[in-house]
């Protein structure tokens, strides 16, 4: 059986040792003579001893614990969401090696973001934070600069001053994205976004914007779809793309998931991706991986993106408050193209077809 584990009580109380000694002794303090510290140090082992954590946290005012909080939303976990459960490796991965423990902070759709972070800071749930669903402007960035809570944006923002933050290379992306495609012949260029308020979306499509200029192609607002960031918002988005007069021979999708009800919208009016429209996803995702023909994507290490960001919050939490404004870091993640078959040489334009909509 299990043994039972004691506390300091009980371990006072059989060494009949007052707890202010005990507590010495286990911490090595020098005004406690060797042969009392030898003793405590046996009884410890002895009896299973394990330290009140909660107690001397709040003595300390510390948690020893990092909190990562994370916008969810039951329509993306339906159909598989592997991005935080990834980082989440990483980001562990450094905490493990100071002793820190991860507590993940799940803030769900219909619930203000602003005061989901205040109350759990208010509560002292953790020593830093890693934020997430960064918006354009962000009043979570501006209260933790307020607080001087060590915290690290995924993503950037409008908001704050001098903060840490580790983006995605999303200007990269949109531009690498939009070259390729004219390369094979296109010059009706669409893109496919999720219909949310975050930052990413606005520096994506000026990126896409700036690629177009850059080879001299006017931009066309009527080729920006938004729709839902589901399996439906996608098979939404071949319905928008297919109803568009002139409509485009290529387009870029800023979440590849949309791919997946693209796919499908497509099928359903006898085309087929990379024949008839040329397709361009975010990430390399594996709930993409069986789609054929196979995605044209971007790849990433999520779990090196998440040993960084632990890297960041813990030397900041380590430097403490007075020292948490030098030394910001500022860091886009590369990305590398993973070639499919989604996207090739453009040719005819698409067949005239009457649209359909959902059922």
């Amino acid at each position: 059986m299990e043994r039972k584990s004691v506390g300091i009580r009980e371990l006072a109380r059989h060494l009949n040792i007052s707890i202010g000694t005990i507590s010495r002794a286990l911490n090595g303090r020098s005004d406690v003579n060797a042969e009392t510290r030898r003793r405590v140090l046996e009884a410890a082992v002895k009896l299973g001893y394990a330290p009140n954590h909660s107690g001397r946290t709040l003595r300390q005012g510390t948690t020893d614990t990092v909190a990562l909080m994370m916008r969810t939303n039951i329509d993306r976990m339906s159909f598989g969401e592997t991005f935080f459960m990834t980082l989440s490796e990483g980001v562990q991965e450094v905490l493990a090696r100071h002793n820190l423990d991860l507590v993940i902070l799940p803030c769900s759709s219909n619930q203000d973001q602003d005061e989901y972070l205040r109350r759990a800071v208010e509560r002292h749930l953790a020593d830093g934070f890693i934020i997430s669903d960064t918006q354009r402007v962000d009043h979570r960035i501006d209260y933790l600069i307020k607080r001087r809570i060590p915290f690290v944006a995924l993503g950037r923002s409008l908001s704050g001053g001098s903060h840490s933050w580790i983006d995605l290379d999303f200007e990269g992306v949109a531009k690498q994205s939009v070259t390729r495609l004219i390369d094979l012949g296109h010059r009706r260029i669409a893109l496919g976004m999720a219909a949310r308020e975050v930052n990413n979306r606005y520096i994506f499509e000026e990126a896409y914007r700036e690629g177009l200029a850059a080879h001299g192609i006017p931009f066309d607002p009527g080729l920006v779809v938004r729709v839902p960031n589901t399996e439906a918002g996608g098979y939404q988005l071949g319905q928008d793309l297919l109803a568009i007069r002139d409509r485009p021979t290529a387009v870029i999708l800023v979440q590849e998931t949309l791919a997946i009800g693209l796919y499908r919208s497509l099928g359903e009016a006898g085309l087929e991706p990379g024949r008839d429209l040329s397709v361009i996803g975010f990430r390399q995702n594996p709930t993409c991986r069986f789609l054929s023909p196979p995605l044209t994507c971007f790849s990433l290490s999520l779990q090196e993106l998440g040993v960084r960001l632990g890297e960041v919050l813990v030397d900041m939490i380590r430097r403490g408050p007075s020292e948490i404004d030098p030394e910001t870091v500022r860091q886009l993640w590369p990305m590398t193209l993973v070639p499919g078959q989604s996207d090739k040489l453009a040719g005819s334009s698409l067949p005239r077809r009457r649209r359909r909509t959902l059922s």
